[in-house]
């Protein structure tokens, strides 16, 4: 069967890059298998991209946002279409297994729709005047042109915290997916095209950081980079973005952890915490890898966690037996390794896993076998350091202030959980965390569309993707002074 090859999509059109050269998308359960060849773009093609959205700037931003919520809305109705196709194609290209893609499509179908609303919502204030016969408002205004830079690990429901919140607001849009995960990427630009949006408001273009992203973010017509990924390129995009006098927004590492209290129900806590470390093979900037247990609990705690991770089923992601899919590729797992070695060497006590899982049909891809770590105290590397795998390190603690306090020993702060059946604990959890993210009797993954999402610290630069705090991102404010006195009126002046 022969290969596809996919082009980037600029001004409305579907392009070959000027490199004339394309890379290969494979499948992370079979590195075998290729899933198509995609455009290696350069800086001519970049340009091309960029050169079309300001074309198309004044044309978007004119178009009343009511009807830029409509053609959004129409996305969401094709996302529920495509779903399964979508999802399937998802898992080939990422490796997670297929439920958990199936969230990922549902995730960005959801945020569709509600984002498609904010089309009548873009709402401005109206504020007293301190003097008479003059009125004061507030509207919001286009940042101009944007450029999305997205990771692998949640391949269309990342984009769509980017893409449609910025397209509502009136902006345009370049759109460099992750190497990894080009497919998804192209096919939910592709929903974009068939839902009406006008040529070079979206333009979509495959390649390598070093090639575009950075003169992506450094192009002059760029007016925001709206950025998820690693720390040290998340500082990198920041460090680039200031020295050019342009907006940024930055959403990158954690280290997240979850508390179970000695009041805590067990099995719940213990179900909570499987589903945060393990899911998605740990590969979520939400993902739990530390969890902190009070003294009286440990032993138990640990015991059933230890059952119970034993139980998880390597395996190609589209089989209904699996539990766990492969990583993305051979460089996270060799990263993935180099901690587990790290973690043993610091003394921690290794109870199960820290190796790459190469048997039988897990033989072609990049598996490794769910780790976990005990007696691990909170200055240890593994318990300090983002490892973006499936390794989690248990901690002890002797009170909910020391668990708060290891928590809090961490240069990142996105999200955190507790289980504990006393409410005076839940609300004092909610007050001393420093997390932008916090759950009670529940993991550390399952952001709602309609909250705000982000984290504290390293974890990012202040914003909140999501909810309606996305349009503080995507928005300025204009202050509006209106006189209608009939002659010059002085604020702040006594004549």
């Amino acid at each position: 069967m022969a290969i596809k090859t996919y082009k980037n999509y600029i001004d409305g059109k579907w392009v070959v890059s000027s490199s004339g050269e394309t890379f290969d998308n494979i499948n992370p359960a079979n590195k075998k298998e290729i899933l198509g060849r995609f455009q290696k773009s350069n800086a001519n093609d970049l340009n091309k991209a960029v050169k079309s959205a300001v074309k198309a700037q004044e044309g978007w931003r004119n178009l009343p946002a009511p009807k830029r919520g409509e053609i959004l809305f129409r996305v969401g109705e094709l996302l529920i279409k495509h779903k399964e196709s979508l999802a399937k194609d998802m898992t080939r290209e990422m490796g997670k297994i297929l439920n958990e893609t199936r969230g990922d499509v549902q995730e960005a179908i959801d945020l569709a729709y509600y984002t498609a609303g904010e089309g009548r919502r873009l709402l401005g204030e109206t504020v007293p005047s301190e003097l008479n016969n003059k009125f004061c408002m507030t509207v919001r205004m286009p940042v101009g042109v944007v450029a999305a830079i997205t990771p692998w690990n949640f391949p269309i429901a990342i984009p769509s915290w980017k893409l449609i919140p910025a397209l509502v607001c009136g902006n345009t849009v370049v759109f460099k997916p992750a190497s990894a995960t080009p497919l998804s990427a192209y096919r939910f630009v592709k929903l974009f095209e068939e839902a009406g949006l006008p040529p070079g408001v979206l333009n979509f273009v495959t390649g390598s950081g070093s090639e575009i992203g950075e003169p992506l973010i450094e192009h002059h017509n760029i007016n925001l980079v709206s950025f998820t990924g690693s720390t040290d390129t998340g500082a990198t995009v920041a460090h680039k973005c200031a020295w050019n006098m342009k907006q940024y927004s930055l959403e990158m590492g954690g280290k997240n952890a979850i508390i179970v209290m000695d009041d805590a129900d067990i099995d719940p806590a213990v179900e909570g915490v499987v589903w945060g470390a393990f899911g998605t093979t740990g590969q979520r900037c939400t993902a739990c890898s530390r969890v902190i247990v009070h003294k009286k609990v440990i032993k138990k705690f640990t015991s059933r966690l230890l059952k119970r991770t034993k139980m998880l089923r390597l395996g190609d992601g589209l089989k209904n037996a699996t539990d766990v899919g492969p990583l993305i590729n051979e460089e996270q797992r060799q990263k993935v390794l180099s901690y587990c070695k790290i973690g043993v060497e610091e003394g921690a006590k290794l109870l199960l896993g820290g190796n790459i899982y190469n048997k039988g049909k897990c033989r072609g891809g990049f598996f490794f076998e769910p780790t976990l770590f005990a007696g691990v105290t909170p200055k240890m590397r593994i318990a300090q350091e983002e490892i973006f795998g499936p390794v989690l390190s248990i901690l002890e603690c002797r009170s909910l202030e020391n668990a708060v306090e290891i928590v809090n020993d961490s240069r990142f702060g996105l999200s955190s959980a507790i289980y504990t059946r006393d409410v005076n604990r839940a609300f004092k959890a909610i007050e001393k965390l420093d997390t932008g993210i916090t759950y009670i009797n529940s993991s550390t993954i399952g952001a709602e569309v309609q909250l705000p999402f982000g984290g504290t610290k390293g974890t990012g630069n202040g914003h909140r993707e999501a909810g309606t705090t996305a349009l503080e991102i995507f928005t300025e404010w204009k202050s509006v002074f209106i006189d209608y006195s009939g002659g010059l009126q002085k604020a702040q002046i006594e004549d």
